[in-house]
């Protein structure tokens, strides 16, 4: 997003007009943020979290993308072949989250049942804790985007974000510079208590 500013305005204005800046994000506000919703979507897209979906056992003979699968095989799924497959996705290697997000009255949900791709999950037996792994992400997401003004470190015009040829982290490491923009009692911790 530091690199598509024109996503990043976007995505704060949504938190502006839902949450404000006199409150911290909640998560009874998740339902209403369905840009930054798309925008994880279109993240997770590009950049899945596993490389291959969990092995899947075909109990019949089918053909699938022209394939015969017998009945018995064990099938792996490449989430990087399916979030970036140029048969499904025009420009697929770019960062455009419009592609989940049609309107403002559009719900944008983190699951993709029509298995464009894989998000979190799919199937049968998808994750159970589809729901908490939405929340806590929204969330993390969320409240980072709202507290901070995120930018390129002083010299650098632009962010690459190459894949590691080895595992699924960035090549490089990430290195952004976070200010704050919000009132500074939001930003106060509050030892918890222990008692």
């Amino acid at each position: 997003m530091v690199n598509r500013p024109d996503v990043m305005r976007k995505a704060m204005a949504e938190l502006d007009l839902v949450v404000g800046k006199d409150r911290l994000v909640q998560e009874s506000d998740i339902r209403h943020l369905n840009y930054l919703k798309a925008c994880i979507k279109e993240a997770l897209r590009i950049h899945p979290y596993h490389a291959f979906s969990s092995p899947h056992v075909a109990t019949a003979d089918t053909t699938l993308a022209g394939y015969f699968v017998p009945k018995g095989s064990h099938v792996l799924i490449s989430r990087f072949g399916l979030g970036r497959n140029p048969k499904v996705w025009d420009d697929p290697l770019e960062f455009r989250p419009e592609r989940h997000h049609a309107s403002s009255s559009n719900k944008v949900d983190l699951t993709e049942p029509d298995l464009r791709f894989i998000t979190l999950s799919s199937g049968r037996r998808s994750c159970p804790a589809i729901s908490l792994a939405t929340s806590i992400t929204m969330m993390l997401f969320a409240r980072l985007l709202q507290g901070f003004i995120w930018t390129t470190p002083s010299g650098v015009a632009r962010i690459e974000l190459q894949d590691s040829p080895t595992s699924l982290a960035l090549s490089k490491p990430l290195l952004l510079v976070a200010n704050p923009r919000l009132p500074p009692h939001l930003y106060v911790i509050t030892p918890c208590s222990h008692g």
